[in-house]
């Protein structure tokens, strides 16, 4: 539990760090992104989250 909130700390101070870097480019990426199709945007959460558990997988792996 204690990784999952460390995970979703990062995942903010990531996103807040781009919103406080580039303003105008993060209002234009959620714009593109409200216009995309449902399936296409399901798709890319998939393939996001397919990749993330990925990463944290091969992070542990190799720490051990």
């Amino acid at each position: 539990m204690r990784d999952l909130v460390a995970a979703l700390g990062l995942a903010l101070a990531i996103e807040g760090l781009l919103f406080a870097s580039f303003p105008d480019g993060m209002k234009r990426i959620l714009l593109d992104a409200s216009a995309s199709p449902r399936d296409r945007m399901r798709l890319a959460g998939v393939a996001s989250a397919v990749i993330g558990v990925g990463v944290v997988w091969a992070a542990r792996r190799l720490a051990s």
